[in-house]
């Protein structure tokens, strides 16, 4: 079986460097171009692509997968079939077309639920207590094709998005494998996903990531642990934004006030939430590096009162 592998993030690893080691024919690896990254902004290659070239796998980076020539090209490669797994745009009918086996993808979701760029954040954003990985065939409707593999994986109580896509990026490498081996055999019971089922998990950015202090307190909770680590949770502190991380929600038997409000720095940071209160273990100061909040508040002399807004 010739693969052709489309990925870009680290989520993508896994699942190259799984194929790789059962002896998979990746014929190329298709991965966006190198971009400007860190302070110098440099161009840097996608992780995909690091690992691709240590693997001795040709690589692809065409700006778009679109257009004669990028379809030419894949069709030289003459793939079986196509593997994606987080690559970052949409494909086009022409080019899902060309395997003659068609194309799968490695979604990090229990699909219908959660189809969309960020399933891993609006899982638990939204206080999912599962979630898991699915691997479908990919149709113009995005995340909409018929699945042939799933696989369940619950979601731990404190648990980040950081975290979690660690351990889906390795589920969702096993599930291709066994997925692969089911279509090899001619074995895949694939089955059409239920569409009047089916939730949606829009793009994070950072207005997304912003913290309403008059939600919950076990929501504000949710919504932090889901923005970690990137773009990161934020709020503004005398009008600087200020990220936060590590949340654990609190009872609050002291002196209250308005949503955002700081009530103790004894042991860290705890804010007023609509209900109940939020404490933050960790914190990053507009441009300063994520460290322990008992670190920045033994330098920063925050007062009780003060809020976040």
């Amino acid at each position: 079986m010739r693969i052709l592998f489309w990925g870009t993030p680290e989520f993508a690893v896994p699942s190259l460097r799984a194929l790789d080691d059962e002896g998979f024919d990746v014929v190329a690896v298709v991965t966006q171009p190198d971009r400007p990254a860190g302070r110098g902004r440099r161009p840097r290659a996608s992780q995909v692509k690091s690992v691709a070239l240590d693997l001795g796998i040709d690589v692809l980076d065409p700006e778009r997968p679109k257009g004669p020539e990028v379809l030419d090209r894949i069709r030289a490669l003459e793939p079986d079939i196509s593997v994606v797994v987080a690559y970052g745009h949409i494909l086009g009918l022409d080019v899902l077309a060309v395997p003659s086996m068609g194309s799968i993808n490695v979604h990090a979701s229990l699909l219908p639920e959660l189809r969309g760029a960020a399933p891993i954040n609006w899982a638990i954003a939204r206080g999912h207590e599962k979630t898991g990985v699915t691997i479908m065939r990919m149709v113009k409707e995005m995340d909409a094709g018929a699945i042939i593999h799933q696989v369940e994986e619950p979601i731990l109580s404190d648990e980040t998005a950081s975290e979690l896509t660690v351990r889906l990026s390795e589920l969702g490498a096993e599930a291709l494998v066994e997925a692969l081996a089911l279509i090899s055999a001619g074995a895949a019971n694939e089955r059409e996903q239920d569409h009047a089922a089916a939730t949606f998990a829009p793009k994070i950015d950072r207005e997304t990531a912003r913290i309403d202090w008059n939600r919950p307190g076990l929501e504000i909770s949710r919504h932090v642990r889901a923005m970690d680590e990137v773009p990161g949770a934020w709020s503004t502190l005398a009008g600087e934004p200020l990220k936060l991380f590590r949340p654990r929600v609190e009872s609050w038997i002291g002196p209250s006030g308005a949503p955002g409000t700081i009530l103790s720095v004894d042991a860290g940071l705890l804010v007023a939430a609509g209900t109940g209160a939020v404490g933050f273990a960790e914190l990053q100061p507009a441009g300063g590096r994520r460290m322990s909040a008992a670190d920045w508040l033994r330098g920063n002399h925050l007062a009780v009162g003060e809020r976040l807004v």
